[in-house]
């Protein structure tokens, strides 16, 4: 095992609710996979607005489950915003990581567990966006800023898919998403540009690592989505 697998690795997710918080006999332990790549997890992402700012938190199933299909469809977006006053809730997934490994620190290793309709989730991002701009996820191809702190690990040898913007910014993936084709699965992944309606001057690449490489957020992550709800991260300069 390398050092940064020995390391305590915790993840983050992409948005989710403001609730109250579960009894401390009822919280579950952590346990993340060492190797993330095709690990299945879903998030809420919940919203509530306070004037003109939609303010968001992420929890997410990893380290406490993989999503189970059945609880996961019983999971209604409209009750959980009634229940937990909120402005609206999304149910975001199921999903599955093209990353390798994951390193959280700060607030983003140590987010509280909350239960959504028997599905244990955690606190993993917060964000908030102007009232015009929509909630995360809302815009395709349209940066999110993510505060969170984590280093993505790709393995040299394997495939990476990304977006390039037409400012050469490149973005790469960190999960897919199985939202709107229920049957993508990761070998569809390289041929996913023949099925993605690209904004102009915007490109989708797939390659294989011939060295690792850490995609780090230090306190702030810029996240986009495409049409299919995958989601990529901007690689840091």
């Amino acid at each position: 095992m390398t050092k940064i697998a020995a390391r305590h690795l915790l993840v983050m997710a992409f948005a989710a609710a403001l609730v109250a918080p579960a009894a401390a006999q009822d919280a579950p332990k952590l346990s993340v996979p060492a190797a993330l790549r095709n690990v299945r997890y879903c998030e809420i992402i919940a919203v509530r607005r306070e004037r003109l700012t939609l303010n968001v938190e992420v929890y997410n199933t990893l380290g406490l489950n993989f999503c189970p299909a059945e609880a996961w469809g019983k999971l209604d977006a409209k009750a959980l915003a009634k229940e937990r006053k909120l402005t609206a809730v999304k149910l975001n997934g199921p999903r599955y990581w093209t990353i390798d490994m994951i390193e959280a620190q700060g607030a983003t290793a140590s987010g509280k567990i909350e239960h959504f309709g028997g599905v244990p989730m955690v606190l993993r991002a917060t964000l908030s966006t102007k009232l015009w701009q929509g909630s995360v996820g809302d815009k395709f191809y349209t940066p999110n800023v993510v505060k969170r702190t984590t280093v993505f690990h790709y393995r040299a040898g394997r495939p990476v898919y990304e977006l390039v913007s037409p400012k050469g910014e490149v973005y790469m993936m960190q999960s897919y998403a199985q939202i709107v084709d229920a049957t993508l699965t990761m070998d569809d992944l390289p041929k996913l540009g023949e099925r993605l309606k690209l904004p102009k001057g915007w490109t989708f690449r797939t390659r294989v690592l011939t060295d690792d490489y850490a995609l780090t957020a230090d306190g702030t992550a810029y996240v986009i989505n495409d049409e299919m709800y995958n989601s990529y991260q901007r690689q840091t300069k």
